[in-house]
């Protein structure tokens, strides 16, 4: 295991500044997944620390050793790329080993990394088979099975999973997920895959235009985003943003929009609210309920289109104008043109002010 520290890292690609003064510690032993947009400098930041682009400026370090100008065989670490980069001509046992053998690994160690590897990643049957005889699942793991024979003190892994399908994506997951409570390894993963992100990651690193916008576990991100980009690029559905100003009712301090109202006095806020101050709630599909119209609700909605989820259904409706998303169960009997009741869940919410920051 090693620890990775990035320190004011600057990489410029050409004329553009990819990466800005970017700050990142990723614990030994951590699953750290950075999660964001193409083109927000996530797969430059993994390519920076495995030596494969210079950078004008900073440090990288790991398990506390200078390596910013190391070579990328010097780092202590395995790579896995988004395409698999096989050897067509080798089988799966001489793709894996063949790293070890170029650095004159002794034969008996190279066969123990290699029936280890194979033995984790359920590859020991395919060991003899060319990749050209193997599944694009199966490819991805020799890919990944390349990297743990080489024992290396951190693993950098750029969307592995992204070129394959849905169902193997899902069990690739798991895969890897186990693998890394077997090896207990540093693992730094790319990904634009939010789905991936929460349920890989120990640590979630959200990146926009080269800085990172929020790290913290995968609930802490969800549950309290630092902004509107967070709180939206987290979620499916998308969170709901609804615009409306802080009142105050008596001793209640309340959040109104033309559609929606809400007693807000016990929301944590960051700093001391301004009654009459302009904020955006911020609501997941998930924190509202529906209720028939005799009942008491926060707002009125209609229905206006429904998706079938299998498990559940995300309801869209008309709130005066403002189009939100429900999730609800998926034996709902709601169609299109109901009349509704909306009740949101004031302890879930998040409040965002005129430039996007969490209040």
């Amino acid at each position: 295991m090693a620890a990775v520290s990035i320190e004011q890292l600057h990489v410029r690609l050409g004329q553009a500044d990819i990466l800005k003064d970017l700050d990142l510690k990723v614990e030994n032993g951590e699953f750290l997944v950075l999660l964001g947009p193409s083109g927000c400098g996530k797969s430059t930041l993994l390519h920076a620390v495995a030596g494969l682009l210079d950078v004008q400026d900073g440090a990288i370090r790991i398990d506390g050793n200078d390596v910013t100008w190391t070579d990328p065989k010097d780092r202590s670490i395995g790579m896995v790329f988004q395409s698999y980069a096989l050897y067509p001509t080798m089988n799966v046992e001489r793709n894996m080993s063949f790293g070890l053998r170029i650095m004159g690994t002794p034969r008996a160690e190279i066969e123990r990394r290699v029936q280890r590897a194979a033995s984790m990643l359920q590859l020991t049957s395919l060991l003899a088979r060319k990749p050209s005889q193997l599944s694009g699942g199966q490819r991805q793991r020799v890919a990944i099975g390349r990297a743990i024979v080489r024992d290396a003190g951190v693993f950098l892994l750029d969307e592995p999973l992204s070129n394959l399908d849905a169902k193997l994506r899902s069990e690739l997951r798991r895969e890897l997920k186990r693998l890394h409570l077997q090896l207990g390894t540093t693992m730094i993963y790319v990904t634009h895959d939010q789905t991936e992100a929460m349920t890989l990651a120990t640590r979630i690193a959200v990146m926009l235009d080269g800085r990172i916008q929020q790290i913290g576990t995968p609930s802490e991100v969800y549950d309290e985003p630092v902004n509107r980009f967070v709180a939206g690029f987290l979620g499916s559905p998308t969170m709901n943003f609804i615009e409306g100003s802080l009142v105050q009712e008596g001793v209640r301090l309340c959040w109104r929009s033309a559609a929606l109202g809400l007693d807000v006095t016990g929301y944590a806020f960051a700093a001391p609210p301004r009654v009459g101050a302009k904020a955006v709630l911020g609501l997941r599909p998930e924190h509202i309920a529906l209720v028939g119209t005799d009942q008491p609700a926060d707002g009125r909605a209609t229905v206006s289109l429904s998706e079938p989820m299998g498990a559940h259904v995300v309801l869209w409706l008309d709130m005066n104008g403002q189009s939100i998303a429900v999730d609800t169960e998926s034996h709902t009997a709601h169609q299109r043109g109901d009349a509704l009741g909306v009740r949101a869940d004031a302890r879930r919410i998040s409040l965002f002010d005129e430039s996007g920051q969490r209040m």
